[in-house]
């Protein structure tokens, strides 16, 4: 096993940078998840990495070695692709031990290895079928079960659930942090799911565009964003945003009918703009006349989403733990405190602190 380190990793296709200079240490023994929305690069960053992708320029290291520039067969690392890509006419068994066969790895090794992945995979039943008489769920673990013969010292995964089911989906992503904890193995993982990031993430890079927005734990980055695109990444449902106006060393809010909110920050002049951050669980609502109305209640057993418009037509989304009547096109008040804002520039979207 080995960590991983870029440094000023960059990728261009002919004149357009995709990558632009790219700094992580990823730790040996990390379970590092790359997220961010479509287009944002991360599988171009996992597929240099694996090196499918040529590096324009920089340097990746695994372990001790510079790999910017090896064959992808020579960096020792497994890849876990969205699709299973497994053989159809071979039996579980020989879909895992396939690579080691290929490579002139001795019968009794090969059997040893399958073995122990399978037994680690739960798939001891299944060695004798053939892909199409298991589930999705069973497919993938033989994909990863395949990776885990190969014995790499870095595991990287490209968004391995996307084609599961719900329900799937929460089965392999309990399959493998469990899987990370028993072998240890150095882990990176890419998903547009911000949910799959917090739930089996060590660490989280959260990119943008082809930069990182910023790096850390699960609740580092979503009680500490340093940005709003952080802010509203991290977390579901999203972080509500409002518009406010610095005002007497404090900051209103139009859309609330004025209601101020007083801070310590650090605030841009008097009547400058100023963007107020509160995430869903930290608003409440109450019948009366408070300038906002509740368009839509989502009931989902223990908690409801109410999703409400306000006068100027800012859009806040409330989670509710309380049992009340009030009907769709009530007029409402949101209440909140204080002490639960973040507080973002308007024009750089930079955290103020």
């Amino acid at each position: 096993m080995s960590g991983v380190t870029l440094t000023n990793a960059i990728k261009k296709y002919g004149d357009v940078q995709v990558i632009h200079d790219i700094d992580l240490q990823i730790e040996n023994g990390e379970f590092c998840v790359f997220v961010g929305p479509s287009g944002c690069g991360k599988s171009t960053l996992l597929r240099m990495i694996a090196g499918l992708e040529e590096t324009t320029s920089g340097e990746i290291r695994i372990g001790d070695r510079d790999v910017t520039h090896v064959d992808a067969s020579e960096r020792g690392v497994a890849m876990v692709f969205q699709t299973y890509a497994l053989y159809p006419h071979m039996s579980v068994e020989e879909n895992m031990g396939f690579g080691l066969k290929m490579n002139g790895h001795p019968k009794a090794e090969i059997q040893k290895k399958v073995g122990e992945a399978s037994r680690i995979l739960k798939l001891d039943d299944y060695l004798s079928r053939k892909p199409k008489a298991l589930s999705g769920g069973q497919r993938q673990r033989v994909a990863i079960g395949r990776a885990i013969v190969r014995g790499p010292e870095v595991f990287l995964f490209d968004e391995p659930l996307s084609n599961l089911d719900a329900e799937l989906r929460v089965d392999m992503r309990v399959e493998i942090a469990r899987l990370h904890k028993e072998i240890g193995a150095t882990m990176i993982y890419v998903t547009h799911d911000q949910v799959e990031a917090m739930t089996l993430a060590d660490k989280i890079v959260v990119l943008r565009a082809g930069l990182i927005e910023q790096v850390g734990s699960p609740l580092q980055l979503y009680n500490d964003p340093s940005n709003k695109f952080v802010a509203g990444f991290i977390g579901s449902p999203a972080m509500n945003f409002l518009e406010g106006v610095v005002r007497g060393g404090n900051v209103v809010l139009p859309s609330l009918v004025d209601r101020e909110v007083q801070t310590s920050v650090s605030l841009p002049a008097e009547g400058e703009k100023i963007l107020v951050g509160v995430r869903p669980q930290h608003l409440t609502i109450s019948a009366g006349e408070g300038g906002t109305t509740l368009d839509l209640r989502e009931h989902l057993g223990g908690v409801s989403y109410d999703y409400l418009i306000a006068s100027d037509g800012e859009k806040i989304i409330v989670e509710n733990r309380e049992e009340d009547n009030l009907p769709e096109g009530s007029a409402v008040i949101v209440g909140f405190d204080d002490a639960n804002c973040m507080f973002f520039d308007a024009k750089t979207e930079a955290r103020l602190r």
